[in-house]
């Protein structure tokens, strides 16, 4: 009972934070136009921009077929949907994140640790603008998460792909690991939604992957500190907007360099998704603050190394939101002292820190793991849901 009513003093703290900041849940507007705009035929569906910030659909065209339904309704009963199902997902997150690391934990340990998670910042962003992020990290941890040789285990990490691109970092991760049929699945997955994109918007689809997909400037300023990317730190640290080769370079090393640590030095499969997580938002060209939702499962499995000091110190760095005490009104950004670069950075250097310290480690045996390749747990940690 005590567990359940820390959760709903932590929600209800939430919500009335969010109301004396009257927050405007914008992105949830954003899908609400792309659904809109396949309604009308989608021919404007990457040529709009709504709220005071400009925003612009951004996702592949499957992702807006399925807010179709966001359109149907008012913008203050979605906004109320999204709200309470981000809410949901913050619980779901975390049980799917202890069961995936192994954690065997109850139900009132779940909403615990759910009340506490709702502040870690990437989390708290993410509901305050009504993101999608907890519902792919869901998607993906649970299908990651079935047992081996489960029925068409990797079609939903396809799915997820086909929704945000960022996912496919997992399915070259499943390759090398070299589980070739749920690489199959996920590809699959993928293409389906490619498929039907095409079939319902040819024209948005075709605009999309030729031209839009590679416009990184439509989703915002990689330089500033909502960026936590490593892009966003070069560009801050060199004082310049656009470190162009120099970060194609760095990111491209990265890349290589956090698949083979996620996949030859990673102690169990746990660490290898979060690292591959991690990875994948640091070579991405730009990714905001409320992207890193990841951290909840790492946390997760440091926990459940029995690191409980390591574990609470993540939960301090994902809780403090050093960047937003920084200046950075218009241009400020770029004009950063060196001793504020760490505090304008502190996700990227988090991964970069992770990636090199197990890059130097020697991998722990797990059971069932050959030189090559990644076996699934057989613990019950290898069972979700």
């Amino acid at each position: 009972m005590t567990a359940r009513v820390l959760l709903v003093v932590s929600v209800t703290a939430f919500l009335a934070l969010c109301g004396l900041q009257s927050a405007p849940i914008a992105d949830v507007l954003v899908y609400r136009a792309e659904g809109a705009a396949v309604l009308a035929g989608g021919g404007d569906l990457y040529g709009f921009t709504v709220t005071e910030w400009q925003l612009p659909a951004t996702y592949p065209p499957f992702a807006a077929l399925l807010f179709v339904p966001a359109a149907w309704v008012p913008v203050a009963v979605l906004k109320g949907v999204f709200l309470v199902g981000n809410l949901a997902l913050v619980v779901v997150l975390v049980r799917l994140s202890c069961r995936f690391a192994g954690l065997r934990v109850s139900w009132a340990a779940v909403c615990v640790v759910a009340a506490l998670a709702l502040w870690l910042e990437p989390v708290f962003q993410t509901v305050l603008f009504g993101q999608i992020n907890l519902a792919l990290a869901c998607l993906i941890l649970w299908d990651l998460g079935r047992p081996p040789g489960a029925s068409r285990k990797g079609l939903a990490l396809g799915i997820a792909t086909g929704i945000k691109l960022t996912p496919a970092v997992f399915i070259v991760y499943l390759f090398l690991a070299g589980r070739r049929r749920e690489v199959a699945h996920a590809v699959a997955g993928f293409v389906g939604t490619v498929v039907v994109g095409a079939l319902v918007l040819p024209y948005a689809s075709g605009e999309f992957w030729t031209r839009r997909l590679y416009e990184t400037g439509r989703v915002g300023k990689a330089w500033i500190v909502d960026n936590q990317s490593l892009q966003g730190l070069i560009a801050r640290v060199l004082h310049d907007a656009e470190p162009g080769l120099l970060w194609a370079v760095l990111a491209g090393f990265v890349a290589v360099a956090g698949l083979y640590v996620a996949v030859r030095r990673a102690r169990s499969e746990s660490h290898g998704v979060v690292l591959t997580a991690f990875t994948a938002l640091l070579v991405s060209p730009i990714s905001w603050s409320h992207h890193w939702v990841w951290c909840v499962p790492l946390i997760a499995v440091v926990w459940a190394e029995g690191r409980r000091r390591t574990a609470w110190l993540l939960g301090a760095l994902f809780t403090a939101r050093t960047m937003w005490l920084l200046p950075h009104q218009g241009n400020l950004d770029l004009h950063l002292a060196w001793w504020q670069q760490p505090l304008a950075a502190p996700y990227a250097l988090l991964a970069c820190t992770m990636l090199w310290a197990y890059g130097h480690a020697h991998a722990a045996p797990v059971p069932g793991r050959t030189t090559g390749q990644l076996s699934a747990r057989s613990s019950s940690a290898s069972t979700i849901r």
